[in-house]
């Protein structure tokens, strides 16, 4: 712990910048409904909007890698924190759509480069024993931006709706500021290790991702994907379905954003690797897909306020078990490939956040429970896909030689 203790300050600098980064994305999550409402877009300009943010992050991050490497981590997450901060800005300025495109095209570029940029930071200043607790510091804090967000949010929108995008572009304004004065840069780590030819360029990179399905953790990948792509699926169009189906204000669609991540929270800190000792990964996932899927479609028939709250808590809850759960599979079969693997991960999850809430928004305009039942049919299956891998991975268990 010696090297992590050293690096403390750091490590506590990066975790209040990610902090607020976090917490300014969350900000303006209960107020987009009523956003959308006053500059009188519908449900897929919304899709687009989370997708082409996706999208964007997706592709720049493997260019975002090559600039950490070159210039230093200071600099790129200095930069993504003052292009997060003018897509905020830009978001509650403009009002044309191909603006709107815009800024988030540029936050987007500014989360794949302060995201990749803070892990390697502190892969540079911690020990191989010591990486585990200042990635789960980094973690944190970015669960308690998310968390802590939404409620600010909820409560900022009572002053304007266009106040919870300045709060957070200055947020994003501090951060930079602050890590730009403050932050020693750190040593990278790419002139110690030799480079992959699979890792040179971003054409290697999409080879080996069409070479997957020869893996046998391809099937996980697809759950992966799919998985993501229905709860994206939910989660885009959440606020404009209470919004629309039930009136509820910033507030309250900020009360049970916050309820339910507090919740998911505790469960990852407290019982989540209990659940996974006890019963295993594929288990989990099967039955928190199942529980995704069946409480994803009673939020289409409930009608009172205390209803969704008790349905959307019990769902989000599904999903903070599915998330990390899914990710253990994945890097319990991964072996000596963990940081390939993890990319892949991360690739799968992206394509998945990207077709979601295209189709999404688009079902919303047809009918507002479409995107629900979509989802739900979806997760079920996933559920099935996650079946049918956990036999062929019993089947290969019983073949293999003692």
């Amino acid at each position: 712990m010696a090297l992590l203790l050293r690096n403390r300050g750091a490590v506590l600098l990066l975790m209040f910048n990610i902090l607020l980064v976090f917490t300014g994305i969350g900000l303006v999550v209960p107020v987009m409904p009523t956003y959308m409402r006053e500059l009188d877009l519908n449900g897929s300009m919304l899709g687009l909007m989370v997708a082409v943010f996706s999208l964007a992050q997706l592709l720049f991050s493997p260019l975002a890698g090559k600039l950490s490497d070159t210039f230093g981590r200071k600099k790129n997450i200095v930069l993504g924190m003052i292009l997060f901060a003018l897509s905020e800005w830009m978001f509650g300025v403009v009002s044309e759509p191909p603006l709107l495109f815009a800024s988030r095209i540029l936050g987007g570029i500014g989360a794949a480069l302060v995201m990749p940029s803070i892990m390697a930071y502190i892969a540079d200043v911690t020990s191989d024993e010591e990486r585990a607790t200042g990635m789960g510091y980094i973690n944190a804090a970015i669960t308690t931006g998310f968390i802590i967000g939404p409620g600010i949010g909820g409560y900022l929108a009572e002053f304007g709706v266009r106040v919870p995008f300045f709060a957070a572009a200055a947020a994003g304004g501090l951060a930079a500021l602050i890590t730009f004065i403050i932050l020693p840069d750190s040593k990278s780590q790419a002139a110690k290790q030799p480079r992959s030819k699979e890792s040179a360029s971003a054409s290697g990179t999409l080879a080996q991702l069409l070479q997957t399905y020869k893996q046998p953790y391809f099937l996980s990948l697809l759950i992966v994907l799919i998985a993501s792509f229905g709860l994206s699926n939910y989660e885009t169009v959440f606020g404009l379905f209470v919004d629309h189906k039930f009136g509820f204000t910033a507030k309250d669609i900020a009360f049970i954003i916050t309820f339910g991540s507090i919740a998911g929270a505790v469960v990852q800190v407290t019982i989540f690797g209990k659940l996974l000792n006890r019963f295993g990964e594929r288990a989990v996932i099967s039955a928190s897909l199942f529980v995704a899927a069946l409480f994803i479609l009673l939020t289409i028939f409930v009608h009172s306020f205390w209803l969704i709250v008790t349905v959307t808590f019990i769902l989000f809850l599904s999903m903070d078990i599915l998330r990390p759960a899914i990710s253990t599979q994945i890097s319990r079969m991964a072996n000596e490939q963990q940081g390939f693997v993890a990319g892949l991960n991360s690739a799968f999850t992206s394509l998945g956040n990207i077709i979601g809430p295209i189709a999404a928004g688009f079902l919303f305009d047809v009918n507002i429970n479409f995107p629900y039942a979509a989802a739900a049919i979806v997760l079920l299956l996933t559920l099935l896909l996650s079946i049918q891998a956990g036999r062929r991975e019993k089947i290969a268990l019983e073949r293999s030689p003692e």
